[in-house]
């Protein structure tokens, strides 16, 4: 499973949805699915505009968590 970090992050930043909407241009309901870690697919610009608002790395932003069911 992939795990999202943004609700971190945007918390030590102390950001609301609509902050990082308004700073990256992208869609609330895209933050949203991302922010309740709910979405099935991320485009490649989004990623690039949440890492380049908070800093950090897709690895910082996204983490591979193995589970039993992945595993063949």
């Amino acid at each position: 499973m992939i795990r999202c970090h943004l609700s971190r992050l945007m918390g030590e930043n102390k950001m609301k949805i609509a902050d990082v909407a308004r700073e990256t241009g992208l869609h609330r309901n895209t933050i949203t699915l991302l922010y309740n870690e709910t979405a099935n697919r991320v485009d490649l610009e989004t990623i690039d505009r949440l890492c380049a608002l908070f800093k950090c790395t897709a690895g910082e932003l996204f983490e591979y968590i193995p589970d039993s069911s992945s595993v063949g």
